[in-house]
């Protein structure tokens, strides 16, 4: 009997199999959605986010910073709050994320480079033009495309409200 957790395991997967998953649902007319972040405490303004983006394909694919990628990023000493495998675990229970990737670098272009997805997303707070990847979807004929944030939530807001 496979388990609950076994599935939830099986949504987290390298690049390599990414890339190779991505290529099965290509053969099958499924339009890939990619997104990337950290995700550190996940919250409203992240699930409203998340649910958006899959509604622009059929499958959705979250590209998560590694630990060191979040430090690196210079957020704040104490971050990220959850490891990457907690964070991950967390994306992987939502049942509209069909998959989560790992990145260590400071960015997830070679990961995008590798996926090649139909519709590359972010937040309002970029510019489409000034989207890591925005380059490799254009070359390509995808889509890049931006969501509006749900006002009032951040991981950096709620921090500070335990803190208060």
């Amino acid at each position: 009997m496979i388990t609950y957790q076994q599935i939830l395991k099986s949504k987290i997967l390298s690049a390599d199999a990414v890339k190779k998953r991505a290529n099965i649902w290509r053969m099958f007319n499924q339009k890939i959605v990619f997104t990337n972040g950290c995700f550190d405490i996940l919250h409203q303004g992240h699930v409203d986010y998340l649910c958006k983006a899959k509604d622009l394909g059929h499958k959705l694919i979250v590209g998560l910073n590694t630990d060191a990628s979040v430090k690196r990023q210079n957020k704040s000493p104490e971050r990220p709050i959850n490891t990457e495998q907690s964070r991950a675990l967390i994306l992987a229970a939502l049942g509209f994320v069909d998959a989560i990737v790992l990145f260590d670098e400071e960015t997830p272009y070679n990961l995008i480079k590798a996926i090649q997805p139909d519709v590359l997303v972010k937040g309002a707070d970029y510019k489409a033009e000034e989207i890591v990847g925005y380059d490799i979807l254009k070359a390509n004929g995808g889509e890049v495309m931006t969501i509006e944030l749900t006002e009032g939530f951040s991981t950096t807001a709620l921090i500070n409200k335990i803190k208060s």
